[in-house]
């Protein structure tokens, strides 16, 4: 199939798998109040609650997460030398910090917020509904030996380019559960190895990422001991990252950030599939209102959230019909095909999506590295081109306009969401920071 995309100023740059910054025509103010949208406010609250009631199973689980009582959460990290390197030393570009769930507990990158939720919020429901854990009952009971061995009795599965994957078999494996992940021909081989190591059953497809969930769709649906972790369609996954933006709020109010319409607040969000960012960003919207502009970052040859919003059309497009290879050292956004769900919640809710080339990411995780030590993986280094894109591209000139906060930008914020790494092993960053010093 082939899609003729309409006419937009990112148009040619996109089809040219050029870097560039397209901006919703569909953004609006407070659509996070749709009534038509598949989920609302109260379900962040739902999340966060989860997240406290589950806290001392995680932390028995994980003991590394004992000083934070069980709650899995990154630090905000204000660039400084990295900023200078970055070019945003100029005060127009008010404070740009990271937040670092590259270096998150449990399976080291944002797909903890997803992953972990998603399985220990099933393993509690499962363990309610065949008598194993009743009302007030000690959660943590659900890491003992009579817990693990009835969980053994199921499985859980999903399909993955590598670090949901991760963060799904580490979760699973944790509480006894068997679990089976199918990754995509782009998975990387450390991430493979690391999940045999863990007891995780790994089948390889060659194929992209689309077909690695649809094959693993297809298993779970005809057997009812597997449990399908669905990254195109869960909203347990969306409503865990969601949660991750009230701990941005206070992190910010313990920074002195104020975020209003004079403060604007940026955030640049990494996309694959859109759970992680559609989630994280629906989160911010629920607190910041209209004062947050969320952006999906995506690799020029994968960026299918752009692909598919810029189109218009009901029906998912693919990078694939635009004539894109979706060929990306980026193996976390190398993804055809973005969630309907997460389309349908972030269609009037999404300031805009840009685009970056993969030697401006290797470039990117070596100056990280150099200048603040700070470990990512290629596909966690793409929001830093976000500052750039909006005070210096025409279309995020036009964009600030638009808003009515040109003249505010010297007091934005601009969140650098940085989503993996910290589990790369040293061989393999190594190997990243060669290439990124080859091409430098």
């Amino acid at each position: 199939m082939t899609i003729e995309l309409p006419n937009d100023p990112a148009r040619a740059d996109v089809l040219a798998a050029r870097p560039t910054l397209w901006t919703n025509p569909l953004y609006r103010d407070d659509a996070i109040a749709d009534a038509s949208l598949p989920l609302d406010s109260s379900d962040v609250d739902a999340a966060e609650a989860n997240w406290k009631r589950l806290a001392p199973l995680l932390e028995t689980c994980f003991p590394e997460l004992a000083a934070a009582s069980g709650a899995i959460r990154s630090e905000l990290i204000e660039l400084k030398a990295l900023r200078d390197g970055l070019g945003y030393g100029d005060p127009e570009f008010g404070r740009v910090f990271v937040k670092a769930d590259n270096a998150l507990p449990v399976a080291g990158s944002i797909k903890a917020r997803g992953g972990v939720y998603e399985v220990f919020v099933y393993a509690e429901e499962l363990a309610k509904r065949e008598g194993l854990l009743k009302d007030g009952e000690d959660i943590r009971t659900l890491a003992g030996p009579d817990a693990k061995a009835f969980f053994s009795r199921y499985t859980i599965a999903v399909g993955s380019t590598g670090n949901l994957g991760l963060s799904v078999g580490i979760a699973a494996r944790a509480l006894g559960f068997k679990a089976t992940v199918h990754m995509s021909s782009d998975a990387k081989a450390w991430k493979v190895e690391r999940l045999r190591k863990l007891g995780v059953e790994v089948v390889q497809h060659e194929a992209d990422y689309t077909t690695a969930v649809e094959k693993a769709r297809d298993v779970a649906g005809s057997d009812p001991t597997i449990y399908f972790v669905d990254d195109e369609q869960s909203r347990r996954l969306f409503l865990g990252y969601s949660a991750a933006a009230s701990e941005l709020a206070a992190q910010l109010a313990d920074a002195g950030v104020t975020v209003d319409a004079e403060h604007p607040l940026f955030l640049y969000l990494p996309c694959g599939i859109g759970g992680a960012p559609g989630g994280v960003a629906y989160g911010a919207k629920r607190i910041f209102g209209d004062n947050v502009h969320c952006f999906f970052v995506e690799p020029v040859q994968s960026p299918c959230a752009l692909v598919h919003m810029m189109s218009g059309a009901r029906d998912l497009v693919s990078v694939y019909d635009v004539g894109l290879t979706n060929v990306t050292e980026a193996d976390g956004m190398a993804v055809a095909r973005m969630s309907a769900f997460v389309a349908t919640v972030m269609r009037d809710m999404l300031a805009g999506v840009f685009t970056v080339d993969d030697a401006s990411l290797f470039r990117w995780l070596l100056l990280a590295h150099e200048t603040q030590d700070i470990r990512l993986e290629p596909s966690a280094t793409a929001g830093f081109a976000g500052p750039d894109f909006i005070v210096k591209h025409p279309q995020g000139r036009a964009f600030c306009k638009a808003q009515r906060i040109e003249g505010h930008l010297d007091r934005a914020t601009h969140i650098v969401w940085t989503t993996g790494g910290s589990f790369v092993p040293q061989e393999q960053f190594e190997a990243f920071l060669k290439t990124a010093a080859e091409n430098r």
